[in-house]
């Protein structure tokens, strides 16, 4: 039968790049509405491609152009209904700069990531480094086992 219109599952779907260069730093950016540290992203636009939303966002905010590897992961904000989905990248023009959306641009390390970052970010980061899609749900900040 299906739902009622009023009753219908209302989500957001965003983009990220986890931008890696050759010495395996991370690009991050530190957001100007809520001073939180993450890996470039945003809102998908209607009429945009999934590549061509990470290449936007990257850009609008970090300065730096990108090639889109990979899909590395899917995450859920079950707080908020905002699928994120998650592409490695590597960075092929451009130097870091802050700009209207974050505060700071910084290329991390792993391990500065780990303590910058809170874990339902800095996990998206972690995933991309390694092989594989990772699915996961998070309640904006901590990963939640979505099992139950």
């Amino acid at each position: 039968m299906g739902r009622p219109v009023s009753e219908a599952p209302t989500h957001s779907v965003a983009v990220a790049g986890v931008v890696v260069d050759a010495a395996g730093r991370v690009l991050v950016v530190q957001r100007r509405d809520n001073g939180r540290w993450e890996a470039p992203g945003g809102v998908l636009e209607l009429g945009e491609t999934f590549e061509q939303g990470v290449r936007r966002e990257v850009e609008e905010e970090t300065g730096v152009d990108v090639e889109v590897q990979r899909l590395t992961g899917v995450y859920k904000n079950i707080e908020r209904g905002v699928v994120a989905l998650v592409f490695r990248c590597r960075p092929i023009d451009g130097t870091p700069r802050e700009t209207d959306e974050s505060q700071q641009v910084e290329w991390l390390t792993i391990a500065q990531v780990r303590e910058r970052l809170i874990p339902a970010f800095a996990v998206r980061i972690e995933d991309a480094l390694h092989d594989g899609v990772s699915v996961r749900v998070h309640d904006g900040v901590n990963v939640v086992d979505a099992s139950n």
